[in-house]
């Protein structure tokens, strides 16, 4: 198998994503694949290599993605946002061997030090692969279930930010249990709109993955305006409207001039991930465009979708059930399963569980037991009618815009600072994003410091998302009996 040879049976003519103004249908994108696939082959990338891909949400990263994949080589999609030194230590973990990106970020990962990379074999744009790619066309690589076919970097359920693997098995799995669900669109009528991003799993392969499989319609967005994606649902007929809980805030508190009862007509399904939605958003949703917006539940170790409330009439607050093929428990401290109605940290298992992170042996036994349970260190609880609700994090994971920061990345930025003594960082409510970064400082004795001057700092390192909002400079930080910084006394006072 090859995840692949998803667009490889559906009609030439159907129409696939919309891009930058305009169609491309099925016939098209496997003809730009396939040149990009003979392009990577005359470039010398063998299966197993990694191949990272620095674009935004456009056919460009389509046609990337699906030529890495048919190469038999591995895609590592990074944030296109992302400043030079994170993207550079990003190519440098996963030892890249290659850089497809766009034009207009090409200067920024050009300022990328990869002299240093073992097999570093350059960057390129998709325009130049899909054009050098004229002659026969190399098949696409047969794989095996096991073979990777992704590396995606992740808060993780511990620890800072490293690449989670992905299998062509773990993501046909996944695939494949969403539409299991007889309430799930899988017909090629529908028409989904995707502006979560794609170098995010759930935009990857539970929103993308899943429709190029189907065959349906793609509308690619590169940014999110909440007006201006509602026209492009309304001019698209969008019937497949997935969004993170800030979107959906968004579209909910738009001014009635800007988005009326009707904006949403077209709309057959609605589903939100990544972070909890506000039960109020939900109904200010289902009043004002009677649309009614399901919850789900997953991480990107699960390829990432485990839950859904999709066709179960799931009450608000609540993540739904377990996908079919997807095991579940709630698991006590004790090791014991919970009781309805107590709370436990949610154990997965099934075919879409990844198999580890990147040469982390470490992280990896800390994530899976020994007979394959993922421990996601998420907390829920299940009610009488077999409903899912998260009431916590065992994690100290932020979670801004739908987006997951470790605090542990941003404290090791802070701290290169030469006017920092000691910094930690929390989570704290924010409306728009649903959480925002506060950063505590003790300065170095002697140092002036500033607000601006140290987030500045943050930014210049990475995405613009990790960055705190705030940062309050202080005297000390709460130290435990251990010399452990106690974040809920930080998380308290901010």
């Amino acid at each position: 198998m090859n995840l692949a040879t998803v667009i490889e049976e559906h009609d030439a003519g159907q129409r696939a994503l919309h891009s930058r103004g305009r169609w491309t249908s099925y016939g098209e994108l496997r003809d730009q694949v396939a040149r990009a696939r003979a392009a990577l082959v005359a470039r010398g990338m063998e299966p197993g290599d990694r191949v990272a891909i620095v674009a935004g949400n456009d056919v460009g990263f389509v046609v990337a993605y699906l030529a890495v994949l048919g190469v038999g080589a591995v895609a590592v999609p990074l944030n296109p946002a992302s400043p030079a030194p994170e993207l550079q230590r990003e190519l440098a973990t996963v030892t890249a061997r290659l850089v497809v990106t766009e034009p207009e970020l090409a200067g920024v990962v050009g300022e990328c030090e990869t002299g240093g990379i073992e097999g570093f074999a350059g960057i390129v744009t998709v325009a130049d692969l899909t054009a050098e790619g004229e002659g026969d066309h190399p098949p696409i690589v047969a794989r095996g279930a096991d073979d990777l076919a992704i590396l995606l970097f992740t808060s993780g359920t511990a620890g800072a930010p490293r690449p989670a693997m992905l299998t062509h098995g773990n993501l046909g799995a996944n695939i494949q249990q969403i539409l299991a669900n007889p309430a799930r669109p899988d017909n090629r009528d529908e028409v989904a709109l995707c502006v979560i991003p794609l170098f995010h799993v759930f935009g990857l392969n539970a929103l993308l993955g899943q429709a190029l499989t189907v065959g349906s319609s793609v509308v690619l967005l590169e940014r999110f305006d909440a007006r201006a994606s509602l026209e492009a649902v309304a001019e698209h007929g969008v019937t497949v409207l997935t969004g993170v809980p800030t979107m959906w805030a968004a579209w909910a508190a738009l001014p009635d001039a800007q988005a009326g009862p009707d904006a949403l007509a077209s709309v057959r399904y609605a589903v939100s991930g990544a972070a909890a939605l506000d039960p109020a958003v939900r109904r200010a949703l289902r009043r004002r465009y009677g649309v009614d917006v399901t919850e789900g539940y997953g991480l990107t170790e699960a390829s990432p979708a485990v839950t859904s409330g999709l066709g179960h009439g799931a009450p608000d607050g609540s993540i739904g059930v377990p996908l079919p093929g997807v095991e579940m428990r709630l698991v006590e401290a004790s090791g014991e399963d919970a009781l309805v109605g107590d709370p436990g940290e949610i154990w997965v298992r099934g075919p879409n569980v990844f198999p580890g992170y990147w040469k982390d042996p470490e992280a990896t036994a800390a994530a899976l037991t020994p007979d394959g349970w993922l421990r996601t260190g998420d907390v829920a609880v299940v009610d009488d009618d077999g409903f899912l609700s998260l009431v916590d994090r065992a994690k100290d994971v932020i979670i801004v815009s739908g987006f997951n920061v470790y605090p542990a990345e941003v404290e090791e930025v802070l701290g290169t600072h030469p006017g920092v003594k000691e910094v930690a960082v929390v989570g704290v409510p924010h409306a728009p994003s649903g959480e925002a970064i506060k950063a505590f400082v003790v300065p170095a004795p002697g140092a002036e410091l500033s607000e601006a001057e140290l987030i500045a700092h943050v930014r210049r390192h990475l995405a613009r998302y990790k960055s705190p909002s705030t940062v309050e400079i202080v005297d000390r930080l709460p130290h435990g009996e251990t010399g452990k910084v106690l974040r809920r006394a930080l998380r308290a006072d901010g």
